[in-house]
């Protein structure tokens, strides 16, 4: 079975936010880490992953991620700061 994930990068705590969906977590960060990524993330160094939900379907994670991406940022920042109130980057190891 494959999993999809829906997560969110920051630049720092309450710095510039990114959404995004991948089939791959792991690699993806890694992608962002290495700036090899879009160039959004890699202009503005947002690559510390703080937020992620998983999905069994991919139909279910990109309504998500586009969901997300219409809230406004403080809904953003609000969802964040009750999963992971201290902004830690989350270990995928």
């Amino acid at each position: 079975m494959k999993n999809y994930y829906v997560y969110i990068l920051c630049s720092k705590r309450n710095g510039t936010l990114y959404i995004g969906v991948t089939n791959n977590i792991a690699r993806r960060i890694l992608e962002h880490k290495n700036k090899s990524a879009d160039s959004f993330t890699a202009k503005y160094s947002i690559n510390h992953l703080i937020y992620c939900e998983t999905y069994e379907y991919v139909m279910n994670a990109l309504k998500r991620e586009k969901q997300l991406k219409k809230w406004s940022r403080k809904m953003k920042l609000q969802l964040i700061e009750e999963a992971n109130p201290k902004w830690e980057e989350i270990n995928l190891n």
